[in-house]
């Protein structure tokens, strides 16, 4: 029997060879959590920088895409256009916007003459008559007016002339006054002063209006989109 046989395992349990057996250590089980847990913790860090690449090469996260859908969407090149159409009326049509002048057709001109001249009044009026314009009334002026206008003339008509039939008129004559009155008729008087020798120029007077009526007019703003 081998001094290295347990005793009383007699003969059946016999340990030969030159070896010695060797017992391993039970495993550690705080090794194997960490080991675990680190794993866990890179695979983690492997996926986070993995989507972050992704974010920053796809134009950005969920952040980025709230963000465009908040945006407005711009209009289309049709919708612009169709927006200067339907307000471009109005903008023209605005309070601020001049009204278009009368033709000289359209307005009626009372001629009378404040000067002791006589004869002043018909020729003036039918120079004008033949320059287009409308002939009313054809006289002497009367007591508040006569021998008293110093200039070469006086224009009066209603408020809303000032702005229209009176600039028209005053084309015709250098150095007028126009007064607006409280009259009712759409008639406008030009009353002839004591300064008055001969209406403007045809062509001259011709100009003067063409300049008038191309006076620049108010655009209304551009539709931004």
């Amino acid at each position: 029997m081998s001094m290295l046989t347990p005793p009383g395992m007699g003969g059946k349990y016999r340990i030969t060879g030159n070896r010695f057996p060797h017992m391993r250590r039970p495993p550690n089980r705080r090794r194997i959590v960490l080991a675990a847990v680190g794993t866990a913790a890179v695979l983690g860090l492997a996926g986070w920088g993995t989507l972050q690449l992704v974010d920053v090469f796809s134009g950005g996260g969920s952040e980025s895409r709230a963000a465009a859908q908040r945006q407005p969407e711009k209009k289309q090149d049709g919708d612009c256009k169709s927006d200067a159409g339907s307000g471009g009326a109005a903008g023209r049509e605005g309070p601020g916007t001049p009204k278009p002048l009368p033709k000289p057709g359209d307005i009626t001109v009372n001629v009378y003459n404040a000067t002791p001249r006589g004869g002043l009044a018909k020729i003036t009026a039918d120079e004008l008559a033949r320059r287009g314009f409308r002939i009313g009334k054809v006289g002497n002026a009367q007591a508040d007016y006569d021998k008293k206008v110093e200039g070469a003339g006086l224009l009066l008509g209603s408020r809303d002339a000032v702005d229209g039939a009176l600039k028209v008129l005053g084309t015709q004559l250098a150095g007028t006054e126009a007064r607006s009155d409280n009259r009712g008729e759409q008639d406008v008087d030009l009353v002839l002063g004591s300064a008055y020798r001969t209406l403007t120029p045809k062509e001259e007077a011709e100009r003067a209006l063409a300049g008038l009526v191309e006076q620049p007019r108010p655009v209304p703003s551009a539709t931004k989109c």
